[in-house]
């Protein structure tokens, strides 16, 4: 009798666990560990395999140093594999950066970091961190699928960096769910994110793009 074959959801879910062991877990659950107070290069870049294929940030320090300093380290220690694209809207962003281990998604949602003066627009492209509250930004990133520079430069959103490679795999990004399926940080949805994690998306949501593996270049 040849072996029972996996559900789609549950070949998602071994995987996850499978790429989430090649996590520092010990380190993302220690944001008082001295390695997360590292500086950033004073220019770096990232590259994200997605799901719709790899995308590279071109990050410059200079324009946002706390907030570059924080993807920086994110990426080097494996908080963004694995993390779902959970808000696109198609034209205005698409939004990532809650892990999908809940443990680790609580452990860094109280862990601020201060304001970056806004010195880049918010123009197609750029990648800022999101926030409700100032000094409130912590671990999700968006990225800008149209100019939004009209409604979030005056609000302070501080770009950090711009996709200079693979801007149609994130116009590519399922956007079926809208807000839906976790939207913004003041929308109020995101609660079940961080209480249940990837194991809640895929049941709900099973159609949101993801990160397999972020790394710097």
């Amino acid at each position: 009798m040849s072996a029972p074959r996996l559900s789609h959801t549950a070949a998602l879910l071994f995987a996850a666990i499978a790429a989430l062991s090649a996590h520092d877990v010990k380190r993302l659950m220690d944001p008082s560990h001295k390695d997360w107070r590292e500086a950033a290069p004073a220019h770096f870049q990232v590259r994200l395999d997605t799901t719709r294929g790899t995308v590279l940030i071109d990050v410059v320090r200079a324009l946002a140093p706390i907030g570059a300093d924080r993807f920086y380290n994110l990426v080097r220690f494996g908080y963004y594999d694995d993390a779902r694209f959970f808000r696109v809207v198609a034209g205005r962003w698409a939004q990532f950066g809650i892990s999908g281990d809940p443990a680790i998604a609580q452990t860094w949602r109280g862990q601020p970091i201060a304001d970056d003066p806004r010195v880049e627009s918010n123009v197609r492209g750029a990648v800022a961190f999101a926030w409700a509250v100032p000094n409130g930004r912590t671990t999700q990133v968006f990225v800008n699928l149209g100019d939004n520079s009209k409604t979030l430069d005056a609000q302070g959103f501080a770009p950090f960096g711009r996709v200079v490679e693979g801007m149609d795999a994130v116009d590519s990004l399922y956007d079926g769910y809208g807000e839906e399926s976790g939207g913004g940080i003041r929308g109020g949805r995101q609660d079940p994110l961080f209480e249940l994690g990837n194991e809640y998306l895929l049941r709900r949501y099973p159609r949101l793009d993801y990160i397999r593996h972020a790394t710097i270049e």
